[in-house]
């Protein structure tokens, strides 16, 4: 059976279970969970054409022991509840054999519940709350960093790079956001910068004009901001239109093209910085793969290529083990290092990376973002 391609969310999940009736028995059902909708859209779509592409090159060379890949895609919207829900459908209904997912580090935390429970091994490609793996899952793993190894990166630069002593702390109270905000202030506040400012918005909202007043009377000399484009676009936007010349940082969740749509311009995101991991785009491992997302007018940013690699980790890992006996494949996982397109990648016992490579990016003035020293 060929790989699913399937636009629209409800159906490829409706589709996609439908279609495991006629393939369980030859295909190896992988689930792609993750916002297919929503604000946060964007990231979903990244995973699933990273995954499809994975998946498609791993059948096209025999597939796993001999068995082709299907996807199937669940929508959370990066919300809580939703997530659930998509789990138990990937899990009841479509029977997958693991899964790839979720992005928001507030809808993975309870979805990897689901998985644990029913003994299925999952990858987030993009969670960075700590707690995720540290809640004594053997089957969850990730092929990203975490909050804390962001913080620590961002917290040095701000001291050590910036010079800055007076910060401001924004968070969007969400898992990831607040959890991503708070392992950088744990940071300054340890390396004694206490920061002048630390508020929390909403997700959702665009009018930041009175939280932007606070900042203001704050004085700081650099906005630390938790969460993700939607809601960053838009406050450094009204951070400038009040005349706040503090530099704003952010985190992973604003590396993509989408952070200029929202804040306006490339005039207002020109000198915001952010940590992400090395850019993948950069490692020979994923030369020929890069090059296919390119000749199909996709430019594989973001987490396209750490979703295409969690597709590999879980494929070798159930190709080393001879089935998909998820126990197996987590255990062989930490014991064992994977070639991927982002390079060789290993995990320890939480199944946390062994070796995390955050570095911090800068925005330009033409809308594109660059690794400064």
């Amino acid at each position: 059976m060929s790989i699913k391609l399937l636009r629209n969310p409800l159906s490829a999940l409706i589709i996609g279970c439908l279609g495991t009736a006629f393939a369980a028995h030859a295909d190896v059902v992988i689930g792609v969970g993750g916002p297919f909708s929503g604000p946060n859209a964007t990231y979903g779509d990244q995973y699933w054409r990273g995954a499809t592409q994975a998946a498609q090159d791993i059948n096209a060379a025999g597939g796993i022991n001999g068995e082709k890949i299907t996807l199937v895609q669940g929508d959370d919207a990066c919300e809580p509840k939703q997530a659930v829900a998509v789990a138990n459908r990937l899990v009841d209904q479509s029977h997958v054999a693991a899964v790839v997912g979720h992005f928001c580090s507030s809808s993975t935390m309870p979805a990897s519940e689901v998985y644990d429970d029913a003994g299925i091994i999952s990858m987030t490609p993009g969670s960075t709350n700590p707690q995720i793996t540290e809640r004594d899952m053997p089957g969850i793993f990730r092929m990203c960093g975490r909050d804390d190894q962001q913080g620590l990166i961002a917290s040095n630069y701000i001291i050590d790079k910036l010079k800055a002593k007076r910060i401001a702390i924004i968070h969007d109270k969400d898992t990831y956001g607040q959890g991503l905000a708070d392992a950088t202030r744990g940071e300054l506040n340890r390396r004694g910068v206490k920061e002048v400012l630390y508020e929390g918005l909403s997700r959702g909202e665009k009018d930041f004009n009175a939280l932007v007043t606070k900042i203001r009377s704050a004085n700081p000399e650099v906005v630390y901001f938790g969460g993700c484009h939607p809601e960053a676009g838009p406050l450094v936007r009204q951070m400038r239109e009040q005349g706040v010349t503090a530099r704003f940082f952010s985190g992973d969740c604003i590396v993509n093209q989408e952070m200029v749509t929202a804040a306006g311009g490339a005039q207002y995101t020109k000198g915001v910085l952010m940590t992400f991991g090395k850019d993948p785009r950069q490692i020979a491992e994923g030369k020929a793969v890069i090059e296919k997302f390119r000749a199909s007018k996709f430019e594989p940013e973001g987490y396209t290529l750490y979703s295409y690699a969690s597709v590999q980790a879980i494929a070798a890992a159930f190709k080393a083990t001879g089935g998909t006996d998820s126990a197996k494949a987590s255990q062989w996982l930490k014991a064992h290092s994977v070639d991927t397109v982002m390079g060789k990648k290993a995990w320890d016992g939480k199944g946390d990376l062994k070796v995390s490579d955050y570095v911090v990016y800068q925005w330009d003035d033409k809308g594109q973002y660059h690794e400064v020293p």
